[in-house]
């Protein structure tokens, strides 16, 4: 992680031996390891957490990809329906003949029953 190799290592150690010294060196490297591992923790929880985030901002890119698609669709579908019967269904005008009277049409009778 962070690239360090073993001359320096051996370096922090002498330098941590001398300023440290060799009773107390022990729990400082038992506190740093700790430390470091609390840090490398933290680290990962965060990357977990922000990969999540990109995770959902992609699901929320492609539902609104799918969702500008199916109103396009969906339009589309409805002026071809709208189109497709405002062509084949008569309109009010034809409905209305001219020739209508208000009086209702009684039926002719029935000619050479006796009656």
């Amino acid at each position: 992680m962070f690239d360090i190799g073993f001359a320096e290592l051996l370096l922090i150690g002498v330098v941590g031996l001398l300023v440290i010294g060799p009773e107390r060196l022990p729990g400082a490297i038992r506190t740093g390891s700790q430390w470091l591992s609390h840090f490398k923790r933290g680290f990962n929880t965060m990357k977990r957490e922000i990969e999540q985030e990109l995770e959902v901002d992609s699901v929320k890119k492609q539902l609104n990809q799918a969702n500008e698609q199916f109103k396009s669709q969906s339009g589309d579908f409805k002026r071809e329906l709208e189109d497709r019967y405002a062509n084949s269904m008569p309109g009010p005008e034809s409905d209305i003949s001219d020739n209508h009277s208000s009086e209702p049409s009684v039926p002719p009778r029935p000619q050479g029953t006796g009656e």
